[in-house]
């Protein structure tokens, strides 16, 4: 499965965000879909994670209660609403395909990656 990821910027301390993740190639509704970031000089970290019917999400505890994944299987997309965003959540975001079960937060069970786009929080 191929993967386009888009919808970063800059946006100010306090806004919103919304990154989509649009898959082609495969079947999409077979994938769990997680979303990582990766700041300057840090390693890459996970971010959160939605299962292949949409109907569980799984969050690190840095972006627990100001992101929301979802998905819209019909559309081959997964979506990153990213809210009260803080100069630490500045990143290139990537999103990944997954057909493991468990482990989501591990980006070594992802076998399909996105190109990344960049989000940066700033005033």
């Amino acid at each position: 499965v191929q993967l386009q990821a888009s919808g970063g910027g800059l946006v100010q301390p306090g806004g919103s965000l919304r990154l989509s993740c649009a898959a082609s190639g495969s079947t999409f509704r077979n994938y769990g879909m997680g979303w990582f970031r990766q700041a300057p000089g840090k390693e890459r970290e996970f971010v959160g994670y939605i299962k292949r019917s949409g109907a569980g999400t799984f969050y690190a505890d840095t972006v627990k209660g100001r992101f929301t994944i979802s998905r819209d299987n019909a559309k081959r997309t997964v979506f990153l609403q990213m809210n009260s965003l803080k100069p630490q959540d500045t990143a290139v975001y990537y999103c990944a395909a997954t057909t493991v079960v468990g482990n989501w937060d591990q980006a070594v069970n992802y076998y399909y990656w996105g190109q990344g786009t960049l989000v940066t929080v700033s005033s």
